[in-house]
């Protein structure tokens, strides 16, 4: 059985963006674009086009400095917001309108105040309008995962027959349990087969921390299309993060027999890029990308580290531009010890060795660091 590659459509730039106290200037957003085509997304969701002149002007300019990706641009189904964001993405090699509109009885009733029957042709209509703007057209569901499976189906329908070559049903606030979203897919499909015929995407919300798991289990359910951003940045708690999923598939390929186009060479550069242009911090702890991704301070994993890296290390961190570290701490042994001290030019004899060992765990227990160097001088004068 072949392995089946999976698109990435990256959101940093747009549901990134709209994580608070993040702005992102027109020449930032073609920075981290370029950077994106580098990393081998297949869409770059460049902004809301409609939402403010700035972004307008930050979705032109990725589509004028993009060179074989496809920029896309969200936009409500209006004809305004239609008609501005095919002309911010006029100068894309090859343009998408990402339409959206909300199908939970919650949204509908609350804040669109449409009938369902309303929703579906208001879906069909705007549809209609931005296939004869663009090269193509996604449309999405907003929150899916709290609407009727069967209903979602009827407005799918709807929109694949007016034109739409994506479909997009988002766990827009990140309600759903994995299994409940996979399960979600399928009834969805299973009432609509006409999804068959295009591209079926996922888009999920971190609120429970499932964010990456429910994209996962969406893959496995069929989907060709995975929406994320990097270092999983986004609204409230963020979204699915590029660099798990794609990893995620990298590590466990044959166990899911799919893959994506990202170059993993790329990741840790574009993560760094990402951090240092939005003023978004990466947790320390957070996978793939973090600074204790690929550190190991207790003794035990240690000493594993050094006789194999495989012993406690799924991932190669070279391949991302990262480096494997040792950090010293309390939970330290003495391999990893003795390592750093021949790392730091140091010739000592065992003794010597054992009483900067003692005096080093002494400092650690009592969260205190000194350098190697400071070790060995306190042993001298004692």
């Amino acid at each position: 059985m072949n392995s089946r590659r999976i698109k990435i459509f990256d959101t940093t730039l747009r549901d990134g963006e709209q994580a608070p106290g993040i702005a992102l200037r027109p020449e930032e957003k073609v920075e981290i674009a370029e950077q994106l085509e580098r990393l081998g997304v297949d869409v770059i969701e460049a902004g809301f086009a409609a939402s403010s002149p700035s972004d307008f002007e930050g979705v032109r300019a990725v589509a004028q400095a993009a060179h074989n990706v496809t920029v896309a641009s969200l936009c409500r189904s209006n004809p305004e917001d239609i008609d501005t964001a095919a002309t911010a993405l006029a100068g894309a090699p090859h343009s998408r309108l990402h339409i959206f509109l909300a199908t939970s009885p919650l949204h509908m009733e609350k804040k669109l105040r449409l009938r369902p029957d309303e929703v579906v042709a208001q879906a069909a209509s705007s549809v209609a309008r931005a296939c004869a703007a663009a090269d193509e057209v996604q449309f999405s569901c907003e929150d899916a995962t709290r609407s009727d499976p069967a209903f979602v189906a009827t407005v799918c329908r709807a929109a694949i027959e007016a034109g739409a070559t994506t479909i997009n049903l988002p766990d827009t606030v990140g309600y759903a349990l994995p299994e409940e979203y996979a399960s979600f897919f399928r009834a969805v499909r299973e009432a609509c087969p006409e999804l068959d015929t295009v591209t079926v995407s996922a888009h999920c919300h971190d609120d429970l921390g499932l964010a990456v798991a429910n994209s996962l289990a969406a893959l496995g359910a069929g989907v060709r299309q995975v929406e994320c951003t990097v270092n999983g940045i986004g609204e409230r708690a963020g979204n699915a993060a590029l660099e798990e999923i794609v990893i995620a598939l990298r590590v466990r390929g044959a166990a899911t027999m799919l893959h994506t186009q990202v170059d993993p060479g790329q990741i840790g550069r574009t993560s760094r890029l990402v951090e240092l242009l939005t003023g978004c911090p990466v947790p320390p702890n957070k996978a793939v990308v973090g600074a204790n991704a690929f550190a190991h301070e207790a003794g035990i994993h240690q000493d594993g580290m050094l006789k194999d890296a495989f012993t406690y290390q799924i991932i190669d961190p070279e391949e991302l531009g990262f480096t494997t570290t040792l950090p010293l701490g309390k939970h330290s042994g003495r391999h990893a010890f003795a390592r750093a001290c021949v790392e730091a030019g140091l010739s000592v004899d065992q003794q010597e060795l054992e009483l900067a060992f003692a005096r080093f765990k002494s400092h650690a227990d009592g969260g205190r660091t000194l350098s190697i160097h400071e070790l060995f001088e306190e042993v001298a004068v004692t």
